[in-house]
């Protein structure tokens, strides 16, 4: 065999390895993505298996506001079909609309002495932050993700492998312009 012949096969084996390497780094990214995704799934679904006994809790009081509790019930619905859907858009937006309720929610409870002295409404009130804070975190990580995946197949040679074998784009889970301006803690409790 000739020199001219082995640096050939040398360079395509180095090429093959390289593909190999960059799919596999490629199919790591895009598995991240679907896990982190998986973890604001089992997050959300805490968090709509939990909402219902607080607002069993809260129905109890007569003179807790029923459209505060609407609110509530139909951002769950709204989470619930965009999570089902897998649906990031919708989903945010829907977030958004949920977490407007709760602080409602939870300025109602400070408004009604009885409700907010409730053992049950208290704890339900803390798992429901603590799932907040939780879900809050697994979004950073899932974007976090999302922006290390796309980044890495618009990367020069990755795009190459990345074209090949059809590796996409995922969205950024973003929120509306209501959900990241400051909550006027005053109209809560109007």
């Amino acid at each position: 065999m000739s020199l001219s012949s082995l640096l050939f096969f040398g360079f395509i084996a180095v090429v093959v390895i390289y593909a190999v390497v960059v799919y596999n780094g490629l199919v790591q990214l895009k598995h991240a993505v679907a896990k982190a995704w998986a973890n604001i799934d089992v997050l959300l679904k805490q968090r709509h298996d939990e909402l219902p006994k607080l607002v069993e809790v809260c129905k109890q009081y007569k003179q807790f506001e029923a459209s505060t509790l609407e609110r509530v019930i139909a951002a769950r619905a709204q989470v619930q079909d965009a999570r089902q859907q897998q649906d990031i858009g919708a989903l945010g937006e829907a977030e958004g609309l949920l977490r407007q309720g709760l602080g409602r929610l939870f300025a109602v409870a400070e408004a009604y002495p009885e409700l907010r002295a409730n053992e049950n409404f208290m704890q339900l009130q803390t798992r429901i932050s603590q799932l907040e804070n939780a879900i809050a975190d697994r979004r950073e990580f899932y974007n976090e993700s999302v922006n290390i995946n796309n980044v890495r197949i618009e990367q020069f040679p990755d795009a190459i492998v990345a074209k090949l074998f059809h590796f996409e784009a995922k969205p950024l889970l973003e929120f509306s312009t209501a959900e990241k301006a400051d909550v006027d803690v005053k109209a809560l409790f109007s």
